[in-house]
């Protein structure tokens, strides 16, 4: 049987703080009748360093703020020309494990990168997608009570320089590129809205 869409809401650009915490405030208010959510924004320059901090090497650069967050994974850039896209979902009420939704993400991103010619792929290792060994997805999520929020980034036409001032994800030299740099002309307001079309017909399906 199949699962209604998610509500999509497009906030513009926003706060990674004020965002946060409306996630956490709309996942702690839900109840058993409350619609899922996608919700498609873009941040300020920031780094997020999820639950996964151990060894984590800090930023070396001091003028964009760091975040520590309640999403798993270890540390990653947020900036301008960045698609976020944020899942607000009831796992359990969709019978859906985090491990299945990271494979939903995964390869709605493939999805959208073939459309473009692209051949990316998943990591069994390190969730996220890649492109000739860089990584232009990453995702974290934050599960409470059956249900999920936080979700995934991917890079479309931002300056990619403040990767270069922390380990990716924890990788040390592991490299990020973005749809720009592999010839694709499109703006981030139109991969955004591709990206959840996809994303929101796999979790439909279930």
């Amino acid at each position: 049987m199949g699962q209604d869409r998610p509500v999509v809401r497009r906030l513009g650009r926003t706060a990674y703080e004020t965002t946060w915490q409306a996630m956490q405030a709309f996942t702690a208010a839900r109840h058993a009748d409350t619609p899922d959510e996608l919700w498609l924004t873009e941040h300020p320059p920031v780094y997020t360093l999820g639950l996964n901090r151990k060894g984590v090497r800090p930023p070396l650069r001091t003028d964009i703020p760091l975040v520590l967050t309640d999403r798993g994974g270890k540390i990653t850039y947020h900036g301008p020309g960045q698609v976020v896209l944020y899942l607000l979902l009831d796992l359990e009420r969709r019978g859906c494990t985090v491990r299945q939704l990271v494979s939903h993400m995964e390869v709605a991103v493939i999805e959208l990168l073939a459309g473009y010619g692209i051949l990316a792929q998943a990591r069994a290792d390190a969730p996220g997608v890649y492109v000739v060994g860089k990584k232009i997805a990453s995702m974290g999520l934050r599960l409470k009570q059956g249900c999920c929020y936080h979700g995934l980034s991917l890079n479309v036409d931002m300056d990619l320089a403040p990767f270069g001032a922390i380990d990716p994800c924890g990788h040390q030299g592991l490299e990020v590129t973005q749809l720009r740099d592999l010839g694709v002309d499109a703006a981030p307001v139109v991969v955004a809205e591709a990206l959840q079309g996809l994303l929101g017909t796999r979790l439909s399906q279930r």
